[in-house]
Order: structure tokens, then C-alpha cells, then sequence
């Protein structure tokens, strides 16, 4: 999929996110990175085989993440 020397991590790989943009949405809140990977602006991401990445966003010191 990717032509970029040296090529992008793959989807599969931990450091996916790396992947250079291929379309950028910020207003729908998503980016399409040349590995497929969908990212999304909370930090989550649908991979091509369709898993689902939970969001991974760090909270700022001292903040404490509420139900929904």
C-alpha cells in the first residue's frame, strides 16, 4: 500500500499512528493514514481488518475521567 522510502509502519505495527495522512478531515473528525488506518480526532482507530482501537488520549495531570 504505502510507496514512501522508507515505507510506513504498517497497521499492524505499535508505532501505526506514524503513518504519513493521506486525507485529513478535522472537520468530521478523522484522518486517513497511508497504512488504512483510520484515526480519529479522540484518539481511537479502525484498523483495515476492521479492528476497533479504543481511544488512548492522556489525561492532563490531576484530571479524572467521568462516565458517561
Amino acid at each position: 500500500m504505502c510507496q514512501h522510502q522508507p515505507p510506513c509502519p504498517t497497521a499492524d505495527s505499535a508505532d501505526r499512528e506514524a503513518a504519513r495522512l493521506t486525507a485529513h478531515h478535522p472537520e468530521q473528525g478523522w484522518s486517513l493514514l497511508c497504512n488504512g488506518v483510520l484515526l480519529f480526532e479522540d484518539t481511537g482507530e479502525l484498523l483495515p481488518d476492521g479492528q476497533i482501537i479504543a481511544p488512548h488520549r492522556t489525561l492532563k495531570s490531576g484530571q479524572v475521567m467521568k462516565a458517561a
